[in-house]
């Protein structure tokens, strides 16, 4: 049992250093593209499934709430959280459009819409972001492998190396904290 914690904890470590050397640019231009649009009103609008989607609840909670610093709450939303807005777009819908039809409702030109899905495959990922070009709002994608079919439809691309979703998802916490932390930084 100790060989294979080892082997876990060293895949983690080999998947976030190459993710830091792809990424660290990368890094830089996302938090500068959110500072940016924070500063001149938008809000940033999160989203993604399962783990993502907690992940997503727990990134909106560091930016209304504080991460490090005592500040200003900064206006994030994470569009997996309405259970009815969810069920009911499901339902009338399609579950492919329960991101969307949020980002037409809440979004505006000079927001930010970062989605998250460790395949880059998700289709309601993909909805939103197709939902966001149309507003004029600004897309990141985080996501793992090879980028998906977001790769094609983001602006900006955070790219984890790894297929396994349980390395993917290790290394989009770290860059998540990451964005936090910078952010706050830059805002404070």
């Amino acid at each position: 049992m100790r060989q294979k914690i080892q082997k876990i904890f060293q895949e983690s470590i080999e998947v976030k250093q190459k993710t830091l050397i792809d990424n660290q640019d990368i890094i830089v231009q996302v938090v500068q593209l959110i500072v940016a649009a924070l500063k001149k009103g938008g809000k940033l609008l999160i989203f993604g499934n399962g783990g993502s989607a907690a992940d997503s609840q727990h990134m909106a909670a560091e930016f209304t709430g504080r991460f490090l610093k005592e500040r200003a709450a900064l206006p994030a939303i994470a569009l997996t959280t309405d259970t009815s807005a969810l069920t009911a777009l499901g339902n009338d819908y399609g579950f492919d459009t329960i991101f969307a039809r949020q980002v037409e409702a809440l979004g505006k030109k000079g927001d930010v819409a970062l989605g998250i899905s460790t395949s880059g495959n998700s289709g309601n990922v993909i909805k939103a972001f197709q939902a966001a070009k149309k507003k004029g709002i600004a897309t990141i994608a985080l996501t793992g492998n090879a980028g998906g079919k977001l790769k094609a439809l983001a602006d900006i691309n955070l790219i984890v190396p790894s297929k396994q979703t349980a390395r993917v998802q290790e290394s989009h916490l770290c860059i998540e904290h990451t964005i936090c932390e910078l952010v706050e930084e830059q805002l404070s």
